[in-house]
């Protein structure tokens, strides 16, 4: 896990150096551990560096293969690259290190372009030619890694983060319309190639482009998957026997392609919990959990702690549990949101960057549940969507999910700001793409390839990233995606979802754990907004920056705060937050 970028001249000059160090600095909380920089006639790159696999000097990037004339920046890890590696070997490589990164380069000379296919894992990386004088940058296939980029006249830069840009300079950061509409019906996601400000774009996941010096540019998308049913029809007992082989291989690879130990986020739900077993499964000792709850209101518990501490007693792991008070939460929000790249509305990124600080103090990486309930069907919308027959794929899906009709949209945003229903068109052209036999497969579908990647993968990411902390998800292993996307709905959502994990989960977590409600991280002062909490959301919207911004509507502002607790989304998040947390990260990130 590293940070990494890098500028490209497409008019003869000069890259600037004094960029790449701007933008390595805003990127040394990714890798605190070394920095690097390069550069060669029209290019420059920069990484900062989390040392988790050969840790040694020999791995330090930008790692340049001076014999191939290759030089590579790359966050990530791939899984499988000790077989790349003996592959490459047979074919005459030699290598200088015994890392991962070394792997890219050898594999882009042999295969090219193809290399992306052959890697398993979660990366996004750069690559330098220096004899063809092209850039190459890829995404992994879940977009668990990120790639944004700004183009000006005469040169493109790109980094992990928007941070790094913006402190680049140059940036537009007008906002965009179309962006702006995503925000706030799909609870925060804006999806590839846009953001919410109209000079930082990103390369969308499972996609690669290549960049010419002399202006040539190409990209093309190297993974999707079918929905459908297979040609021989499984049972229940292959199907779920399948897919827990699967599931045992991807936390097996998630816990040794590792020179460093491996932990776990234990929140006390079904998908950590699975991990923590399977893991005790696969013979793993000395395995640390980490837990983080928040104050109770009324309405809602703040923390899992009764269920992750049914855990720990079975399994017996070096268990880490912190309580954060309401007061730290309201401290450290602005300094949480300083550290997402993209603003981000899901309650819980607050969670998960308090308990990385924690977790950072005792290891390097962990593996976090994420990804399961849209590969598995475990959210209530789901069953919601497939009982309700009406309308068209568009319809039954607004009507369970949208944050916001395109109309109380309109009421949300100054006249500027009002135009065509975006997110409608997008997500109605999303859904009748995918390849699927059926309503739920082209919603995971689009779960899995589009929101997923701009909600709980980014939030994870960021959050564990901003304290040097390596998150492995491996309910997002592409083989596990492929293999459940082809199991039928009603298997998936029998017994209110995530069936097939409830199954392989019985005799191995106690069954208050398998039965108990779905939990969702619960921070419950961000979404029961009163007291200090309220007071904060109301300066915000109120101050001198929001008013110029000119975003809101202020009469749809002045309904939240008359009754901030009663506005809450389909999906149950605080309509008050999100105006809240967008115009903070604003404030904090692009002012």
């Amino acid at each position: 896990m590293c940070g990494i970028c890098g500028e490209l001249r497409l008019d003869g000059g000069e890259p600037s150096l004094g960029a790449i160090q701007k933008m390595a600095a805003r990127l040394a909380r990714r890798g605190p551990d070394h920095q690097g920089a390069y550069s060669d006639g029209p290019v420059a790159l920069g990484h900062r560096r989390l040392s988790v696999i050969d840790l040694s000097e020999h791995a330090n990037q930008p790692m340049v293969d001076q014999e191939l004339g290759l030089t590579v920046v790359f966050n990530g890890t791939i899984y499988n690259y000790p077989a790349l590696r003996d592959e490459l070997q047979t074919r005459g490589y030699h290598f200088f290190s015994h890392g991962d990164t070394e792997v890219i380069l050898k594999a882009w000379d042999a295969w090219g372009e193809g290399c992306v296919e052959r890697l398993h894992g979660m990366f996004a990386f750069a690559i330098w030619d220096q004899r063809r004088k092209s850039l190459f940058l890829a995404r992994d296939r879940l977009g668990i890694k990120p790639l944004y980029y700004n183009e000006q006249a005469g040169r493109i830069r790109f980094a992990s983060n928007t941070q790094a840009l913006l402190a680049a300079g140059g940036v537009n950061t007008d906002i965009d319309s179309v962006a702006l509409h995503h925000q706030f019906t799909l609870h925060g996601v804006v999806p590839a190639p846009r953001t919410i400000l109209q000079g930082i774009r990103k390369l969308a996941p499972g996609h690669w482009l290549r960049l010419d010096a002399d202006g040539g540019r190409r990209q093309q998308r190297y993974w999707d998957y079918p929905a459908t049913r297979p040609e021989r029809p499984l049972s229940e007992g292959e199907w779920l026997e399948a897919i827990h082989e699967r599931l045992r291989e991807a936390v097996r690879k998630r816990s040794q392609v590792a020179d460093v130990p491996v932990g776990v986020l234990l929140s006390g739900g079904l998908d950590s919990s699975l991990l923590v077993a399977l893991l005790a499964e696969a013979g793993v000792s000395d395995l640390h959990t980490f837990s983080v709850g928040f104050e109770d209101q009324p309405e809602e518990k703040g923390s899992e702690f009764e269920y992750s501490d049914l855990v720990v007693e079975r399994y017996q792991p070096q268990h880490h549990k912190y309580l954060a008070p309401n007061a730290q939460v309201l401290e450290r929000l602005p300094e949480a949101v300083e550290q997402m790249a993209e603003p981000m509305f899901g309650q819980d990124a607050v969670a998960f960057y308090l308990l990385g600080e924690q977790v950072s103090k005792e290891i390097k990486v962990v593996q976090s549940g994420q990804g399961a309930d849209e590969v598995f069907g475990g959210y209530f919308w789901y069953p919601l969507m497939d009982q309700d027959p009406n309308g068209s794929d568009l319809e039954r899906f607004a009507r369970h999910y949208f944050d916001r009709d395109h109309e109380e949209f309109r009421h949300l945003v100054q006249q500027r700001h009002r135009g065509a229903d975006h997110t409608g068109r997008l997500i109605g052209r999303l859904l009748a793409e995918a390849e699927a036999d059926e309503f739920i497969d082209r919603v995971l579908h689009l779960d899995v390839t589009t929101l997923i990647v701009d909600d709980p993968v980014k939030r994870v990411d960021n959050m564990t990233m901003a304290w040097g902390l390596e998150a492995r998800v491996p309910f997002l292993d592409h083989e596990l995606v492929e293999l459940a996307a082809r199991c039928p709905p009603e298997l998936k959502l029998r017994e209110g979802g995530k069936y097939p994990l409830k199954a392989l989960a019985r005799g191995l977590l106690p069954d208050a754990v398998i039965d108990r409600p779905k939990g969702y991280f619960p921070m419950p002062a961000l979404k029961y907004v009163r007291g200090g909490f309220l007071k904060f959301m109301r300066d915000l919207l109120d101050s001198t920056a929001c008013r110029q911004r000119g975003i809101y509507d202020r009469s749809y502002i002045d309904l939240l705060l008359s009754a901030p607790e009663m506005h809450l989304t389909r999906i149950q998040g605080s309509k008050l937050w999100h105006l809240a947390l967008l115009e903070l990260w604003l404030q904090r990130n692009a002012d």
